[in-house]
C-alpha cells in the first residue's frame, strides 16, 4: 500500500513538472515506450518486469527528464543528445562517430548498452541504466536533439508558436504533439503500423545510421525556418507525419534493443 502511495504521489508531482524540459514531452517518450513495449517478446518482457517491476515500458521513459530535478543527477545532462557543427553525409558521420569521446548520447548510448550485457550488475544500477536506455533511445530520435551545436539544437532559434514565443527546439519537443490532443495510448494506436519487413530492417540499423537520419531531418528544419517565425496549424499539417514516423521508428528499434538484451 505504501508503494503504491508513493508512486501516486510521484506521478502527481510529475505532472506539475513545465513540459518544455522534456526531450519529445511526456507524451513523446511515452509513445515510444508503448510502441516498444508492443513488440517485445514474451522473455524480454518478463526480464524487464524484474528490473522495472510495476512501472512499464512507456512510465519508465520519463524517468530520465523527471530526476533532472534531483542536482546528484545532472551529470547525466548531457547524455540526452549529440549536436554536430556541420552537416554531415553518412560515410563522414560514420568517421566522426568512430571519433567520438564525448558526453553525449551516443557514447552514452554505448555504454549503457555494454553495462546492461553485464550479468552481474547490481539491480539499482540495472534500473537506472534501463529507464536512461528507453529514454535516449527516444531522445535521439528527436531530429532537434541530433541538431546544431551553435544554438544549442534549436533552443536559441526563437519563434512564435499561436502568437506564444518559444524555440524550434521546444516546438519538437512537445508542441505539436500535444497539440494533437491524444493519451500516449491513443497516439500509439494512431502511429503503430508497420510491417514485420519494416521492423526487421529499422531494427538492424546502426544507432550512428539514427543520428544520421534525425541530424539530415533537422537540417531541413533549420533550412524552412526564418527567425521569429510565426508557426502554428501549417507547420504542424507540413511536419507532423514526420515527427510520427520518429517516434514509430524510436519505438520500433528501442524494443529490437530491448529484445536483444532481454529476450
Amino acid at each position: 500500500m505504501k508503494n503504491k502511495l508513493g508512486i501516486l504521489l510521484l506521478a502527481l508531482f510529475f505532472s506539475y513538472l513545465p513540459m518544455q524540459s522534456m526531450a519529445w514531452g511526456m507524451l513523446g517518450h511515452r509513445v515510444v515506450g508503448q510502441i516498444a513495449d508492443s513488440y517485445l517478446t514474451k522473455k524480454a518482457r518478463k526480464n524487464i518486469q524484474l528490473i522495472l517491476g510495476d512501472e512499464s515500458v512507456a512510465m519508465a521513459s520519463t524517468w530520465a527528464d523527471f530526476i533532472k530535478s534531483d542536482p546528484a543527477y545532472s551529470y547525466l545532462s548531457p547524455w540526452h543528445y549529440i549536436d554536430f557543427d556541420k552537416a554531415y553525409n553518412y560515410a563522414e558521420m560514420q568517421i566522426f562517430l568512430k571519433q567520438d569521446t564525448a558526453v553525449d548520447a551516443y557514447t552514452k548510448l554505448n555504454l549503457i548498452i555494454a553495462q546492461l550485457k553485464n550479468k552481474n550488475l547490481e539491480q539499482g544500477k540495472k534500473q537506472m541504466y534501463l529507464r536512461l536506455l528507453i529514454h535516449i533511445v527516444g531522445d535521439v530520435h528527436q531530429p532537434m536533439h541530433t541538431a546544431h551545436t551553435t544554438d544549442k539544437g534549436g533552443n536559441d532559434v526563437k519563434i512564435f508558436w499561436f502568437n506564444k514565443p518559444t524555440n524550434l527546439h521546444a516546438v519538437w519537443d512537445s508542441n505539436m504533439i500535444d497539440d494533437e490532443q491524444l493519451s500516449y495510448t491513443e497516439y500509439t494506436a494512431w502511429i503503430n503500423h508497420s510491417t514485420k519487413e519494416q521492423r526487421r530492417a529499422l531494427q538492424h540499423d546502426d544507432i550512428s545510421k539514427w543520428l544520421y537520419e534525425s541530424n539530415q531531418i533537422s537540417e531541413k528544419l533549420y533550412a524552412e525556418i526564418k527567425p521569429e517565425a510565426h508557426l502554428s496549424y501549417r507547420y504542424t499539417f507540413d511536419h507532423i507525419a514526420i515527427a510520427n514516423q520518429q517516434l514509430l521508428k524510436g519505438g520500433i528499434r528501442l524494443a529490437g534493443i530491448l529484445n536483444d538484451l532481454f529476450g
